[in-house]
This record gives C-alpha cells, sequence and structure tokens, in this order.
C-alpha cells in the first residue's frame, strides 16, 4: 500500500504495520517519514534496534534474516532497519527481500530505506513484495509553486504565521525564494524564526532579517525552470548556479538532455506511437513528465533542429572552444541556450531578444 509522506501520521495512528518502505530523494521529508515511523515503534515497545547498510554486490544478507528470525534478547519486540542506498540491492539481493517479506514475524516491525526509484525499480518483484507486505511511503520533493504553502504550514504547526492577504504572500514567496530547493535549510530557517520570535504573527521585515539567502541552485531545477517557461526564475537559477561555482559543462548536459529528450519524444509521436508510450521509452518521468505532455504535443520536429545546433555549439563553448555570432562567455552561451528552449516550449511567451 502506497502513501504520500502528509498521510504517514494517520495511518500510524491506526497501528504499526509490519513493514515499512521509504523511498525518495528528498532528504528532509524522507528523514521525517522515518523518525515518525521510529518514534511509533518506540512507543509500542519495539525497543531493540538494529541497522543493516546493504553496500556493494557482495552483501552478506544472512545476518538480516537471521535478525529477522532471532528472538529479542533485551525486549520482546525489535526494530530492524534496512537502508539501501543505491537503491539496488541486486541478483541476490531480491531474493533475500523477497524471502524476508515472506517469513516477517508479529514482534518486528523493519523499515527500508530506499532513494528515488524508476518505474523499473518500482515494478520489480522484490518492491512489490515489500509493497505489499505493510506500507510503502512515497516521498515527494515540494515543487516551487506549492512551497509558499509548505512553509505556511510549517510555521502554522510551530505557532506562527505571516499576515493575512497580499503581505503575506510576498513574506512567503521571499521564504521560498531564498530556499529554493534546499529543504533542510528551509526547515533550519524556520527553526532560527522559532527561535528569534515568539509564537504569532511575523513580518515581512522580520523575515526578511532572519533568513539568510541558502538558496542551493539544482541544475535538474534549472530544468524544470525552462520547460516550464518560467523566465525570470531560469535567469535567477543560471545566475545562482554560475556564482555558486557550478560546471557549466554540467548545466550544458541538463540543457542539452531536455533537447535531446525532447527530440526523441516528438520523432516517436511522429512515427505513431501514442504520446504516453514515447515518454516511457524515452525513460522521462516525474514532474517532466507532466512538462512533456503539454510541450510534445505543440512541438514540431522543424523547430527543434534549431535547438539541437544550438546545443552542440554550446557544447564547444563550455570546452572553451569560439563560435560565430555566440558570446565568448560560456555562461552567456548557456543563457542564450535555454532561453530559447523557454521560447521553443512555450511559443506563447513573449519573444525574447537574444543578443551575441
Amino acid at each position: 500500500m502506497q502513501i504520500r509522506t502528509d498521510a504517514l501520521k494517520p495511518q500510524l495512528a491506526k497501528g504499526l504495520k509490519p513493514i515499512y518502505t521509504v523511498y525518495g530523494d528528498e532528504p528532509l521529508l524522507a528523514q521525517e517519514a522515518g523518525d515518525a515511523i521510529r518514534a511509533a515503534a518506540r512507543e509500542q515497545g519495539y525497543g531493540e534496534r538494529k541497522v543493516f547498510t546493504v553496500a556493494g554486490a557482495y552483501f552478506d544478507w544472512g545476518p538480516v534474516l537471521g535478525a529477522a528470525q532471532a528472538m529479542s534478547l533485551f525486549s520482546e519486540r525489535q526494530f530492524i532497519e534496512i537502508r539501501i542506498p543505491s537503491g539496488k540491492p541486486g541478483k541476490e539481493g531480491s531474493e533475500m527481500l523477497q524471502r524476508y517479506c515472506a517469513q516477517l514475524p508479529e514482534d518486528i516491525v523493519t523499515l527500508v530505506s530506499l532513494p528515488k526509484l524508476d518505474k523499473t525499480q518500482q515494478n520489480s518483484a522484490w518492491f512489490q513484495a515489500l509493497d505489499s507486505s505493510g506500507v510503502t511511503v512515497r516521498v515527494e520533493p515540494v515543487e516551487r509553486r506549492a512551497l509558499p504553502q509548505w512553509l505556511a504550514q510549517r510555521l502554522a504547526a510551530q505557532g506562527q504565521r505571516v499576515p493575512e492577504g497580499e503581505a503575506g504572500q510576498q513574506a512567503l514567496a521571499f521564504f521560498a525564494d531564498r530556499v529554493e530547493g534546499n529543504l533542510l535549510a528551509a526547515h533550519q530557517e524556520l527553526q532560527k524564526l522559532a527561535l528569534l520570535h515568539p509564537q504569532g504573527e511575523l513580518s515581512l521585515e522580520q523575515i526578511e532579517a532572519a533568513v539568510l539567502n541558502v538558496a542551493r541552485y539544482d541544475v535538474f531545477k534549472l530544468s524544470e525552470a525552462v520547460l516550464s517557461g518560467q523566465l525570470t526564475r531560469t535567469l535567477r537559477m543560471l545566475e545562482g548556479l554560475q556564482a555558486e561555482g557550478e560546471a557549466a559543462v554540467l548545466v550544458h548536459w541538463a540543457l542539452a538532455e531536455d533537447i535531446r529528450a525532447l527530440r526523441r519524444v516528438r520523432e516517436a509521436v511522429d512515427a505513431g506511437k501514442p504520446l504516453p508510450m514515447a515518454l516511457r521509452e524515452s525513460r522521462v518521468w516525474g514532474p517532466k513528465e507532466r512538462l512533456f505532455e503539454r510541450i510534445v504535443p505543440g512541438l514540431k520536429a522543424a523547430e527543434l533542429a534549431p535547438l539541437v545546433e544550438a546545443a552542440q555549439i554550446c557544447d564547444g563553448l563550455v570546452k572553451g572552444l569560439r563560435h560565430p555570432g555566440w558570446p565568448l562567455d560560456p555562461w552567456a552561451g548557456l543563457q542564450r541556450l535555454a532561453l530559447m528552449l523557454v521560447e521553443a516550449a512555450n511559443p506563447r511567451a513573449p519573444q525574447l531578444a537574444l543578443k551575441p
């Protein structure tokens, strides 16, 4: 049974399941989900805890199975954690996880921690065994448009709030801009506000004074901003990535990969394949899948040719090569490529004046 993180607390209140699987790549939410499960287990007498980290292809699964079969020495109930940082237990691990799920005793609660998984991993026999044996918690990142509301909920949980109306929206927007892509930083800033100010209403000035510019500009979130047609956010993130010392070659790779994926999907659709199948074959999932579903139907193959050529030119720019009509600075070239993609993905957006 799969649930979102916000449904975990009500589920735990109804009683513990024998096994919980938490997967996703948002560290704060994954950590909080694990902490909630551990706390509920402790309250119900699962006092002895054993932790196993599956690392490498030659991990010995014997102690894991042995722990599940052994009687607890210090308490009547055990709490076992199995951490698989790679998300790939391997052939032997797959078989062992299925055996583990098939013989779960009543006096043990198990927590399996995994990173973000693709569709193939989610459809694997070992993951299906975990899911059918207990509760699977899907940890999803908080998208940019949902971040102000998320911050408001966190403030409310610690007894604080922003003003009603436009002033409050401005305060939340400012907060969201400063912690974009980094929920751990947002959590720290929320804790700071709780320490600096009493419960009640916070003004924009108080938030501005307390919240640092802790944005961790993420190359992959840049892709989301570009495909969403968010011009201002795209420019801000490019400036942030450059200021933080991100490698220009990595930024180029992210933009070029989106262009290549758009071309593959468009060609597949033109060849007669349904859009969902074309997206799946091109490994386009999650938030990007929804963006592609909006973009591809209105995008012609001929419109992608200039983008492919521009991506090839930028590949040379980030490697120190010059090209006529393009800026010498690789970051200026990346900005032009990003804005070209913004225009192609959002034909209704105002045309942008791109200068060499």
